[in-house]
């Protein structure tokens, strides 16, 4: 298994359970890839490196199934889920509690909660085999006809396809009244790279809003590398290993078969049934297979494999809580700031023309709300993402070049902040120590987080099911046998769900079974 991240750990850990013998090969000093936390600002202040909130791995079926809570993991979480504060005072409230939620939303328009329970009891007909056929290998065939029958009749199967591809604007617009449900649709959808104008930015949205009203945005008790140590040790229980500081260089392949993996130490790692890589796909066949062993055609696409946009990431020790001034945000572990959604299709456009945003939107998190046990007693752990162009042409606020050295990462830190202070009064003055991660920073620290994208290839339609990693390959097999792809770049994409680790572990023993009877292996497209 090359990469420990958690899609990495996650299909050794399924392999393990199979009985094979699994070697994990890690190339930072510790295991977690984006699944990881410590000390970044000052002492006894515990942060989330990258993935900060879970509502995608606490409801997977992968991870569910691996019952880490046996090895470990405690999920905390806050009084609310979410809140959305707009500069007139109102705020919009996402809560597991049904009737809060609604109420939120008639505050803004009277019926825009009953719009709310609509919304959320289609969830509540179809989640389930929605997220079984999610994460599925693609195409999901079985869970896929299980979701169609739970939608009914053939014309309501049309009705949910025609949700699934509308736009987040569109979407809100036939469902609400008011700007709450705009904000609530929005916000969510805005964590992947989809502009409100761009499908599917509605379904994303609408299929985060319903994770956080059934189980929240949960965080790992002790911080997000719980979550990892959980893995690891489920792992080592069934006789894995775990190597760190073992970066991977090449896949050793002969006769067209991956056979073994070369250390940039030059030791060679024998594979005696399959190599599984939690890589890029970019990474694993240009750099580490090679064009020689690949189609031409392959090679050719893999030349238009876009990743997501580059992010900025502040994590601030604070000597208190953030005094937002609506109320409903002092209660929630994650606050979007924005506007309204005419703002977060400005900061989109930024986005795509290469501009760097004078008002970005900020996905903001306060740990404590969950787990207060991140800092010292009466202090808060907070941080804050936003997203920026990967080429920037200009900037919309200043001066910034976006070749994002310390300097300008602190100025644009700067920026961040006036944008939380405008709606928490004395934020500023609770800071006690910042750190920045840049979108350079965040590749050092995982290569996975290329240009600082953290979703593994961009969310857009272009790059999705039967398109990801290219178009013909949303599988797992990869054209050279005994290799498989388990990362973010594969199907069905980023989020700690595990699915993309899951499918690429079902895809090897598959793959493994054919083998040993003799049979020809299953077609992939070149």
């Amino acid at each position: 298994m090359v990469g420990a991240g958690h899609n990495g750990l996650v299909a050794a850990n399924l392999l393990a359970d199979a009985g094979w013998s699994v070697a994990v090969l890690e190339a930072q000093p510790e295991p977690g890839g984006a699944v990881r936390s410590g000390e970044l600002t000052v002492p006894g202040f515990c942060h989330d490196l990258f993935s900060a909130f879970f509502p995608f791995a606490a409801a997977s079926p992968v991870i569910r199934s691996l019952l880490l809570e046996d090895h470990g993991l405690r999920w905390r979480r806050a009084p609310l889920v979410l809140a959305h504060p707009t500069p007139d005072g109102r705020c919009m409230a996402l809560s597991t509690d049904l009737d809060e939620t609604a109420a939120s939303l008639d505050s803004f328009a009277p019926g825009d909660g009953d719009a709310w329970r609509r919304l959320y009891g289609r969830w509540e007909k179809v989640g389930d085999r929605l997220l079984d056929a999610v994460c599925s290998p693609f195409p999901p065939v079985v869970a896929g006809a299980r979701l169609a029958a739970a939608l009914g009749r053939p014309t309501d199967v049309l009705r949910f396809a025609r949700f699934g591809v509308l736009p987040v604007r569109r979407m809100a617009e036939e469902e609400f009244a008011g700007e709450g449900g705009a904000l609530l649709l929005g916000g969510n959808a805005m964590h992947a790279d989809l502009a409100p104008e761009s499908p599917p930015s509605g379904m994303y949205g609408w299929l985060l809003a319903c994770l956080g009203q059934q189980w929240g945005f949960p965080v790992p008790e002790g911080g997000a590398g719980r979550l990892t140590a959980a893995l690891v040790r489920r792992l080592e229980s069934r006789g894995g290993t775990v190597t760190c500081d073992a970066p991977v260089a090449r896949v050793v392949v002969r006769g067209g078969r991956a056979v073994a993996v070369r250390t940039a130490g030059g030791d060679e790692v024998d594979a005696g049934r399959a190599v599984l890589a939690d890589v890029g796909a970019p990474a694993l066949y240009l750099d580490m297979v090679g064009v020689d062993h690949l189609p031409a055609g392959l090679v050719d696409d893999l030349r238009r494999f876009q990743y997501d946009v580059a992010t900025v990431k502040v994590d601030w020790a604070l000597g208190g809580p953030v005094p937002w001034t609506a109320e409903p945000a002092r209660r929630a572990g994650t606050v979007h700031v924005g506007d309204s959604l005419d703002e977060l299709s400005q900061w989109a456009c930024h986005l795509a023309t290469g501009t760097i945003p004078d008002r970005p939107f900020l996905l903001f998190g306060q740990q404590g709300m969950a787990d207060p046990g991140r800092s010292p007693a009466g202090t808060e752990t907070a941080w804050a993402y936003t997203h920026v162009p990967t080429r920037t042409r200009r900037d919309a606020g200043g001066s910034l070049t976006g070749r994002w050295d310390p300097a300008e990462g602190e100025s644009f830190a700067d920026r961040i902040e006036a944008r939380v202070e405008a709606l928490a009064p004395g934020f500023r003055d609770l800071v006690l120590g910042r750190h920045v991660f840049t979108p350079g920073a965040m590749e050092a620290a995982d290569a996975n987080l290329v240009g600082g994208s953290i979703i593994g290839g961009t969310a857009q339609i272009h790059q999705q099911l039967v398109f990801r990693p290219v178009p013909g390959r949303g599988r797992a097999e990869t054209p050279v046998r005994g290799l498989y792809l388990a990362s973010a770049s594969a199907h069905p994409g980023g989020g700690v769900h595990g699915a993309c680790g899951s499918n690429a572990a079902r895809a090897a023993l598959a793959g493994d079974r054919y083998r040993r009877l003799g049979l020809p292996r299953r077609r992939t497209s070149t």
